[in-house]
């Protein structure tokens, strides 16, 4: 093991998620939150090895496209200790024996954040936010719902996505959850644990295909943007 790797066990600590000031739900469905899950120190590195994504919303991880403390961050957030201290909390034994999914989040569009359930292929899934303050009151801010038409109808405080805040729950027809419109930057490491290694293979082909729309759709929007200064600056 790298001392990298060593030191990543001070980052991500499975004790920080069981604490007292943990806020853990099982009713109308098993989520928990927690805060300061990570060290302060750690920011300055995660922010600069953190991907820059061409494209918004949640997109496949890649581990070319990350830096080291990143890497070694999910390698943290996926071990099997970790995600059964997560299982724990959701009531789900041995979480770590479901294949995982890994997703990253750099910027969201307006019309991301709608109030959905996650689908059926998905077990339990855990967000963590590093994004080093968040000062917007509500827009941009997880909430866990009753119902899948009302943003107001909360099942617990709203949940600011600022750094070292960890926020999960197990997938069910009833876990609706989402957040007021945003547009910009909003930094998010996604880990779903999946049914099967089928739905894992699944969700990974169209994660790429997706990827790959989006950067083609960005360089479109590029090019046509290019165009139309240069001709604005003929006229």
């Amino acid at each position: 093991m790298t001392s990298l790797a060593v030191d990543a066990r001070r980052w991500l600590d499975a004790s920080a998620i069981s604490g007292e000031d943990t806020l853990i739900n099982r009713q109308p469905f098993p989520f928990f939150v927690a805060r300061d899950v990570l060290t302060t120190e750690m920011m300055p590195s995660f922010l600069k090895d953190f991907p820059h994504l061409k494209g918004a919303g949640y997109l496949p991880y890649e581990k070319h496209e990350c830096g080291d403390s990143i890497n070694t961050l999910i390698e943290e957030f996926t071990h099997p200790e970790f995600a059964d201290a997560i299982g724990e909390n959701l009531g789900i034994e041995k979480l770590s024996q479901y294949p995982t999914y890994v997703s990253i989040s750099r910027s969201l569009k307006k019309r991301h954040g709608r109030i959905h359930t996650d689908g059926k292929s998905k077990i339990a899934t855990a967000l963590l936010y590093l994004n080093p303050e968040w000062t917007l009151d509500g827009n941009g801010c997880l909430r866990f719902l009753r119902r899948i038409d009302d943003f107001e109808d909360t099942v617990a405080p709203e949940i600011p996505p600022s750094y070292g805040t960890l926020a999960a729950f197990k997938r069910a027809d009833n876990s609706f959850h989402g957040h007021l419109p945003f547009e910009g930057q909003r930094l998010v490491i996604q880990v779903a644990w999946l049914v099967s290694a089928a739905d894992k293979e699944r969700k990974a082909k169209r994660g790429k295909f997706s990827y790959k729309l989006k950067q083609l759709m960005g360089w479109l929007g590029g090019k046509q943007k290019e165009d139309k200064e240069d001709t604005i600056t003929q006229m």
